[in-house]
């Protein structure tokens, strides 16, 4: 009976075999797949942005007074925190030191101006997508309703501040009210080209199949647009942080806004660049919560991201 030897095992062999699926896994990493690998990106591009600050302050570029590198204004957040009391600030007979702490201010700051942008991207979206669909449901609508739109929209949001200030004066109102008017009829417009560019083939299926013009709308206009919806539903978001800022820094209400106006009449550039840096930290992180609940809305696409990339 004849015996098989097994294949010889060596040190180089297993060398060999191990090294290319280490090299794999080196790659897949540096090519940035998976979550540790985007968080270890996103950390080295902000290390290196911050980095770069850095260097500009050591060889001298940088006034220390007027462009403070992250490592002062980032050091003081604790001295910076007391000033977000903006709240207390309006009140007659109180000092800034009376209130909430400065990590409590902070909160309350941020929570306010967080309010204020969610909710008024809410109802300008609730708002905008149902008038651009019925913009192109209804023909009189249509003729009735698009032409104001259209003449409004070039019309900056600062200057609906007055007309907020009239209708809604002093609070969440008027400042809820800039975020809804920048963005509506922007929203209108991009669902109407969202609508216009659905393709003729899904909606001539439909019709027959013998698809109602509402069913029509609702089960294939609506789902064919929802990518691009989400899509500048994102944009609107940062705007909408823009806006909010401006309505706050002039007089409307207590916010991040507020404590940036502060800022510039205290000659005070750490203040300034610790509320940029809270709200670049809040636009991060609430623009990468949306990116994940239009992951899983539509699942059924595909990841466009390395398309161009491979060419």
């Amino acid at each position: 009976m004849a015996v098989v030897a097994p294949p010889a095992f060596s040190e180089g062999s297993a060398a060999g075999t191990s090294r290319p699926a280490a090299v794999a896994r080196l790659r897949a990493a540096m090519g940035g797949e998976g979550m540790l690998a985007r968080i270890g990106w996103t950390i080295l591009s902000i290390g290196l942005f911050a980095g770069l600050w850095e260097l500009c302050w050591l060889v001298g570029w940088a006034d220390p007074k007027l462009l403070p590198p992250p490592h002062i204004f980032i050091g003081s957040i604790a001295e910076q925190g007391k000033f977000f009391n903006t709240a207390t600030r309006w009140q007659v007979g109180k000092s800034m030191t009376d209130g909430p702490s400065a990590f409590e201010s902070v909160m309350i700051t941020v929570g306010a101006t967080t309010m204020r942008v969610f909710v008024g991207l809410l109802i300008a979206t609730i708002l905008g997508i149902g008038v651009g669909v019925m913009v192109r449901y209804f023909k009189l609508f249509d003729r009735l309703v698009l032409p104001t739109v259209t003449l409004l929209s070039p019309v900056s949001p600062i200057a609906w501040l007055p007309v907020a200030i009239f209708l809604f004066g002093i609070g969440n109102g008027p400042a809820i009210f800039m975020v809804v008017i920048a963005l509506f009829f922007h929203m209108v417009l991009a669902t109407i080209t969202q609508i216009d560019g659905v393709s003729n083939n899904l909606i001539n299926v439909a019709r027959t199949m013998g698809a109602s013009k509402a069913q029509i709308y609702w089960r294939v206009i609506v789902p064919a647009i929802l990518p691009g919806m989400l899509a500048v539903l994102r944009m609107n978001l940062f705007a909408a942080w823009m806006v909010v800022l401006i309505a706050e820094s002039t007089g409307v209400g207590y916010g991040m806004g507020q404590v940036i106006m502060l800022a510039r009449n205290t000659f005070n550039p750490s203040l300034v660049f610790f509320t940029i840096a809270v709200i670049g930290v809040l636009g991060f992180v609430f623009d990468w919560l949306l990116r994940q609940a239009q992951r899983r809305i539509l699942y059924w696409l595909p990841d466009q991201t390395e398309k161009l990339r491979g060419l």
